[in-house]
């Protein structure tokens, strides 16, 4: 539960830093274009209004061959582009020097005469109006700041906002995943990508379920059509004389029934039909019983064992599918160890397969082959029986080699 909350969180920031990032970039640009739009308008205005101004100042001069104010003759400021016009037209130039109390500028000169005549200049200085540009660009970056402490905020809340659907969908498919067929997500709000996900993950849970239950009544149906003949063919085994052939028929069919009681048995455990009948039993003595009836040899070994309420003929079945299960896939010595309410069954084989520790026990699959063949049933009943009493069967393997079940009953 805490990776899931960190795994929201962490999707939560990312799109909020990924919208903040995003409107830095915009902010910037669009700073970055005004200034540049600014300034280009400042030098157009700036280049029109000298432009203008030559050619009002070369109409008094020519008329009055008097100078307006702002214009010079041949002034030594001039850029050089313009000192030797070649035709008589108005040209203008920029100058970026910076002299005094005149910062850039844009020069606009003509000649007043034929060639070697002076020529007319009139000089506008644009620095008065470039100044405004820094400010401009701290009210732009205090704009965008103040854009950003908003845009934050919101783009956290409705990141909030889609994890927590997201959140609503990982947790439901996570339920199905640990068994739970009957988790769903449920209608949410909106008809975007993620209620699309939320109906899909729905649709799966319901077609699994289906399938699941389909397969469960298969294999149960199977089983009781299977019981009746099968207790038949073991009442006419009793009837074919002693000998070598009736022994093996005999221990087939008790093999096959043996078979059809156990998938009855999960059938019922799938269907949860099954109800404890608890009483308050010695865990070490039911322990002790329940491995005798075995048939297999295993050192039972009890310290401080409690009472519990259990019911004892499941808890019986549970032990005694594990120490069978040790004998025929793992190899001896099988250990048996009480303490408290906990019960550990270890053998010295090969261990429990990774398949096995990674998705739990399969029915009809046994896992590695070094541990045997079989039908992979007892440990299915042991952890379905388990799940009856409320108790916890876990699996694992021994650093020094072998297998090891371990039962803890509820208090």
């Amino acid at each position: 539960m805490r990776d899931f909350w960190r795994r929201r969180a962490s999707l939560r920031w990312k799109i909020a830093a990924l919208a903040a990032a995003t409107a830095c970039l915009v902010a910037a640009a669009v700073g970055v274009m005004v200034h540049l739009w600014t300034a280009q308008d400042v030098r157009g205005r700036a280049e029109a209004r000298a432009f203008n101004a030559v050619y009002s100042a070369m109409d008094v001069y020519r008329r009055t061959g008097a100078l307006v104010e702002g214009a010079e003759l041949d002034p030594a400021e001039l850029p050089a582009g313009l000192r030797h016009p070649a035709d008589g037209d108005r040209h203008t130039a920029y100058d970026g020097r910076v002299a005094g109390n005149v910062g850039p500028s844009y020069w606009a000169a003509q000649r007043t005469g034929g060639p070697g005549s002076p020529v007319l200049a009139v000089q506008v200085n644009m620095g008065p109006e470039l100044s405004n540009l820094p400010r401009l660009d701290v009210a732009m970056a205090v704009a965008s700041l103040l854009a950003l402490a908003v845009a934050a905020p919101l783009a956290g809340y409705g990141a909030s906002l889609l994890a927590r659907r997201l959140g609503r969908v990982a947790e439901t498919a996570g339920r199905i995943s640990s068994g739970d067929l009957d988790a769903r997500t449920g209608p949410t709000k909106g008809r975007d990508e993620v209620a699309e996900i939320a109906a899909t993950v729905d649709a799966m849970a319901d077609s699994l379920g289906q399938r699941l239950r389909t397969e469960r009544q298969f294999t149960a149906d199977v089983a009781h059509e299977l019981r009746t003949p099968v207790g038949g063919l073991l009442a006419a085994v009793d009837l074919l004389p002693d000998g070598e052939m009736e022994d093996l028929i005999r221990a087939r069919v008790r093999d096959l029934r043996g078979l059809v009681e156990d998938l009855l048995e999960i059938s019922r455990l799938d269907a949860g039909a099954e109800q404890p009948l608890r009483a308050r039993v010695p865990l070490g003595e039911v322990v002790r019983e329940a491995v005798a009836c075995t048939g297999f040899e295993a050192e039972v070994w009890v310290k401080d064992a409690e009472s519990v309420e259990t019911d004892p003929r499941r808890l019986e079945r549970i032990v005694g599918n594990l120490v069978v299960n040790a004998h025929r896939h793992g190899a001896a010595p099988v250990l048996v160890r009480v303490e408290g309410r906990t019960v550990v069954v270890r053998d010295h084989g090969p261990g429990f397969p990774a398949e096995l520790l990674r998705e739990g026990p399969r029915r009809f699959r046994t896992g590695a082959a070094e541990r045997g063949t079989g039908h992979g049933l007892g440990l299915t009943i042991a952890v379905g029986q388990a799940r009856v009493l409320g108790a916890e069967l876990s699996f694992g393997n021994a650093e020094d080699g072998g297998a090891v079940a371990t039962l803890r009953l509820p208090g």
